[in-house]
């Protein structure tokens, strides 16, 4: 093989190459395109008021409320629950924090984290349109001693981020929800 031929070689890997990198992401896009896949927009909701109980409840549901708030009316504490249409009821909200490993001599090497939200959606007269459910979310994070204010900063933000997963999964659900089918 000559020089030559091995440099014409390298030119036609390297077009080659310059031609997939313009191709492939184009080849990409048509596919997404074609299956139906769009990025997920805001909700919509079938419903113009809301009250969540209780009030004021926690952290959890002060990100819901705010969430809630650019498209729907939530109920302050001073208005009457017959003001809403649907009534959300918080049932619990609890964090858990379990040993998941550990080492010979006894010494925690990772955790589960757990945030687990229990709810349940009625009308304001009693009328139940999502029966008591729950929503998890859990992450693992290590443990080390000789870091504990890290790990702590750590966990915070780990709690932080399950709880907006939760409100996102939550207003999905309630955008689900067809109050005007029921009676």
């Amino acid at each position: 093989m000559t020089m030559f031929s091995h440099v014409k070689n390298l030119q036609r890997r390297a077009t080659l190459l310059r031609l997939g990198r313009v191709i492939g992401p184009a080849a990409a896009a048509l596919a997404l395109s074609a299956c139906g896949f769009k990025l997920r927009g805001q909700q919509k909701f079938n419903f113009s008021s809301i009250a969540i109980l209780p009030q004021p409840g926690e952290a959890l549901a002060a990100e819901l409320r705010r969430a809630l708030a650019a498209q729907v009316r939530v109920l302050t504490v001073g208005e009457a629950l017959t003001q809403a249409q649907l009534v959300l009821d918080i049932l619990s909200v609890t964090r858990e924090k379990v040993v998941v490993s550990i080492n010979s001599s006894g010494q925690v090497l990772e955790f589960q984290l757990r945030l687990r939200l229990k709810f349940r959606l009625r009308t304001p007269h009693g009328d139940e349109l999502l029966p008591a459910s729950e929503i998890l979310q859990q992450r693992d994070i290590s443990f080390n001693e000789s870091a504990v204010l890290a790990k702590e900063s750590e966990e915070a933000a780990l709690y932080r981020n399950m709880q907006t997963d939760i409100v996102q999964q939550l207003l999905r659900r309630l955008a689900a929800v067809d109050h005007a089918a029921r009676p």
